[in-house]
């Protein structure tokens, strides 16, 4: 009898440390909750930048699955003016995460029209209309084609665009300000400013990503502060004239040697298909080590390596990946990773690395 109490005792106060556990669990959640409210979504990263020349990755990686990283994405802040260059998948939600409001750009700089690019413009265009209340659509540059791909963005947005205003109110959802709007711009040479604002210049430049063409990448000064994007590009030349003397060096990458053994394995799995993609893919990218020469070329103080293939899920693979790199260049190499921001504070020299994520 004694030993059948011990055992309802000890059922019983089990079960209070359960409901004790539960409750504390629950309160301990709409904790954490709340602090996630106040880190990710009132946030204000932008507020808090010193006036100068920022970059930040909010996708460093490609049409490859990679669970870390957005597709090609970076955000450009200058002063008060803020830029996006390229707008992949998952893009737009990193900005957020990264504490920046999608209502304050200024507008996207497309390179290039590979999917991978601007598959993350609708999300963009619906986040800077309805966090915002924006009056005018989302200013989207680019060279020749880039018409097309807003109209069609637009196209498939807009039936999704009478529900927001509907359920919002035309007070909170504007209907002049929804989608995005195409500012095509012309190349008679090999680089034009196609951008001044106050102390910003944006100039874009041609790159070779054959055969895909028009294909560009983008310079900014701002304030005696540098910066350039490359876009999608094998070792170009007109890159590094372009952007000689800058700061800092935003460039794509992609290791021959890590793709060539995937496209091996498929090829060894007898999925010809999928091997001659990747042998495809080598031929219109940098390597890392071209990448660093192209910095040495320009005379850049640092170089950050993004739109990364093969997938990086683990630092531990970034030796692997630079191969050479880090021999071809002078200044420090950065493996980008999402999160990342770089500032070019104005009046100096100094780059500085911070994490938003």
């Amino acid at each position: 009898m004694a030993a059948k109490k011990i055992a309802i005792g000890v059922a019983l106060i089990a079960l209070i440390g359960l409901l004790a556990g539960w409750l504390f669990q629950r309160q301990l959640g709409e904790e954490i909750f709340d602090r996630a409210i106040e880190q990710n979504f009132t946030r204000d990263t932008l507020a808090d930048l010193p006036d100068g020349l920022h970059v930040g990755l909010c996708g460093t990686g490609s049409p490859l699955p990679n669970a870390d990283r957005a597709g090609p994405c970076n955000i450009i802040v200058a002063g008060e003016q803020v830029f996006m260059v390229d707008i992949g998948e998952g893009g737009a939600e990193t900005i957020a995460l990264m504490g920046f409001n999608a209502a304050d750009l200024d507008g996207v700089l497309l390179t290039h029209f590979h999917s991978d690019h601007f598959d993350g413009l609708g999300p963009l265009q619906l986040f800077h209309w309805t966090r915002g209340a924006s009056t005018a659509p989302l200013p989207v540059y680019g060279p020749e084609g880039v018409e097309a791909v807003v109209k069609g963005i637009n196209a498939a947005y807009a039936t999704d665009d009478t529900y927001r205003i509907a359920h919002h109110g035309e007070e909170v959802v504007p209907p002049s300000g929804g989608g995005s709007e195409a500012r095509r711009f012309e190349m008679r040479g090999e680089s034009a400013v196609i951008y001044r604002n106050g102390d910003l210049a944006i100039t874009a430049f041609k790159v070779d990503h054959t055969p895909v063409e028009p294909a560009v990448g983008y310079r900014f000064d701002y304030k005696g502060r540098s910066l350039c994007i490359s876009g999608d590009t094998v070792r170009s030349a007109n890159l590094e004239r372009a952007c000689e003397g800058v700061d800092l060096l935003v460039h794509e990458a992609l290791q021959t040697k890590l793709v060539g053994k995937m496209q091996q394995a498929f090829a060894d799995r007898g999925n010809a298909n999928t091997a001659k993609i990747f042998a495809d893919i080598m031929d219109y990218h940098s390597t890392p080590e071209d990448a660093a020469r192209s910095a040495q070329a320009t005379g850049a103080q640092m170089l950050v390596l993004s739109h990364l293939v093969p997938p990086l899920p683990n630092s531990l693979l970034y030796p692997a990946f630079l191969g050479d790199a880090e021999d071809e260049f002078d200044g420090p190499v950065i493996v980008g990773e999402d999160g990342m921001l770089f500032s070019l504070p104005a009046g100096g020299n100094e780059i500085k690395r911070s994490e938003l994520l």
